[in-house]
């Protein structure tokens, strides 16, 4: 694999694995023009991380276009007047970086399905398998307006508390995992359920709810063993899909 002589191999390593998830999310059509994102720490004792240039469409993201920035929001060496983040996207994930060591990628969307189960007084309702994942260990964080103070950063972190997915109201999504991968599969899954909810409401048709016992049963199914495995698996599958894009993202 190409690595730049000025960039660490680990480094770039990390930033080929986070433009491959933006053109996934890309893919799965998860986007908001250049609006939303998604972060990755770096390996190392620096508390750094990797978000994208502000202004980059998330299907042509590249390795090279990834902004390393420190906990306090500073783009860290390289800086010019292309390196300009988010700084919405810098106070939700900071947050989640700084007081969660065990999640090293961050996703946050505003997909319209996401949004919509935002918007409903009783949230992600337990009527599919894909919801029942959540059962029991998805957040909830009210709605303060765009994220622009560092003031919400201690909320943020009380709502989502030991979950590693939250439903930010009249917002998004968020979730985030300890790799790629892992956050990959928890974004996928929250979005599909949220889909399946909004397509089910529409109807009009009495909903059918699983048992208090099957939902906690489903959920615990859900971090068996070979969870770790599924979502390696899904992941590497997932890069099929743009497989031949490859030399692109990794430049």
């Amino acid at each position: 694999m190409y690595t730049p002589d000025n960039i660490d191999p680990t480094e770039w390593k990390a930033r080929c694995e986070l433009a491959a998830l933006y053109r996934l999310v890309a893919y799965f059509r998860m986007t908001d023009l250049i609006d939303t994102h998604i972060t990755l720490r770096i390996p190392g004792p620096e508390h750094h991380f990797l978000i994208n240039r502000y202004g980059v469409i998330f299907d042509r993201m590249k390795a090279s276009d990834l902004v390393r920035i420190d906990q306090y929001g500073q783009v860290v060496g390289g800086a010019n007047e292309r390196t300009r983040v988010n700084a919405a996207g810098f106070v939700i994930h900071s947050a989640i970086h700084m007081a969660r060591p065990d999640l090293n990628c961050v996703v946050h969307t505003h997909t319209a399905a996401g949004m919509a189960v935002a918007a409903q007084e009783q949230g992600l309702l337990p009527i599919s398998q894909h919801a029942l994942k959540f059962y029991g260990k998805l957040a909830y964080h009210t709605y303060e307006g765009i994220a622009l103070s560092l003031a919400e950063r201690e909320r943020l972190v009380a709502d989502l508390g030991p979950h590693k997915a939250m439903i930010l109201r009249n917002h998004g999504l968020l979730a985030a995992g300890g790799n790629v991968a892992e956050a990959f599969h928890e974004i996928h899954f929250l979005e599909r359920a949220c889909q399946a909810q909004v397509a089910a409401l529409a109807g009009g048709s009495q909903l059918v709810y699983p048992s208090k016992e099957v939902c906690q049963h489903t959920a615990e199914q859900f971090g068996r063993d070979e969870a770790e495995e599924i979502m390696g698996l899904s992941w590497n599958a997932a890069l099929t899909l743009i497989e031949d894009q490859r030399e692109s993202y990794c430049s």
